[in-house]
């Protein structure tokens, strides 16, 4: 009676290491890709590997059905196009925001920095969706705050503007889970991701012919691992979450930090400085917590209100 619990625990917590290590390969990626690739054109490529990745995930289930095509079409059907492309050209800001801080900054910064998302999430939750927060939420913000200015550092000579991209990459991933939080009360959640891949591919693809240059030799290999590690890590983290609580998935998504300091300095000749090991500290630690007061307000919303659907992961 009680291995099963203990079963789906660790087929949940294999499941978010399984993502860390995508995401913290796509980091790795994306920096060998834009060594030769404009950021532009690294996001398109990892828009459309990533989607033809993702096709026949959303296919196979529909596959066996009577009229496959039109089972298919139904299941990504929505009535919300126009939040689908306010909610895409957000997330393409952020993410053109992101791939430019992994290739210019020191990895272990870019990551970290991108960590502070739940911080401006929490602050977004309560200008748009009215959400109350109280005391000990408000302290982990400030917290987060903190750590984010101690690796920016902006009273330092090491103070760097690009920085600021990263944390401009934070902030709008936190609108764009914002967005995902609305959109969920009314679509699924395979229709949220087909809808926000078939919009990013056209999205990223317009403004990258601006800078084209055209991929050789290993280029094309750091472009479809891109896109392949970005799906796969994005898969298994909703997998992931379907199995376990967020509070306790939380911890083991931060192993991708060590991994891409350990990747940056093994292939980029990178350090880690105390200011960012530090700050990176801190930013976990408040990401921690806010996670953790979610899953528990989620819980105890669920408790009250069974009727209540549950919102998808982002």
């Amino acid at each position: 009676m009680v291995s099963a619990p203990r079963s789906r625990h660790g087929r949940a917590a294999l499941l978010m290491l399984g993502s860390t290590l995508g995401f913290g390969l796509m980091a790795i990626f994306i920096r060998l890709a834009s060594k030769a690739i404009p950021t532009w054109e690294v996001a398109f490529f990892r828009n459309t590997f990533g989607f033809l990745t993702l096709l026949p995930l959303l296919a196979v289930p529909v596959s066996r059905r009577r009229r496959p095509v039109a089972a298919f079409a139904a299941s990504v059907r929505t009535d919300q196009l126009p939040r689908y492309f306010i909610r895409t050209a957000i997330g393409i800001a952020s993410m053109v925001c992101g791939f430019w801080a992994i290739a210019h900054l020191p990895l272990a910064q870019a990551i970290a920095l991108a960590y502070s998302s739940p911080i401006f999430v929490t602050i977004a939750a309560i200008l748009m969706l009215g959400e109350r927060v109280r005391a000990r939420r408000w302290t982990a913000v400030a917290l987060g705050f903190i750590g984010v200015l101690v690796i920016v550092r902006p009273w330092s000579h090491a103070f760097s503007a690009g920085s600021l991209v990263a944390v401009a990459a934070a902030m709008l991933s936190a609108l764009v889970a914002i967005q995902i939080k609305q959109l969920s009360r009314v679509d699924k959640a395979d229709t949220i991701v087909f809808w926000t891949y078939a919009l990013w591919v056209p999205m990223s693809f317009f403004p990258s012919l601006f800078v084209w240059r055209w991929p050789g030799g290993t280029d094309w290999l750091w472009l479809l691992m891109t896109g392949l590690m970005g799906t796969a890590g994005q898969v298994l983290w909703t997998r992931a979450l379907k199995l376990g609580d967020v509070s306790a998935l939380t911890p083991i998504s931060f192993m991708q930090l060590p991994v891409v300091t350990l990747a940056g300095w093994l292939l980029f000749d990178e350090t880690l400085d105390g200011p960012t090991l530090l700050g990176a500290g801190i930013i976990l630690g408040s990401s921690f917590y806010i996670a953790h007061r979610e899953a528990r307000l989620a819980r105890e919303r669920r408790s009250t209100a069974p009727s209540e659907a549950v919102e998808p992961g982002n």
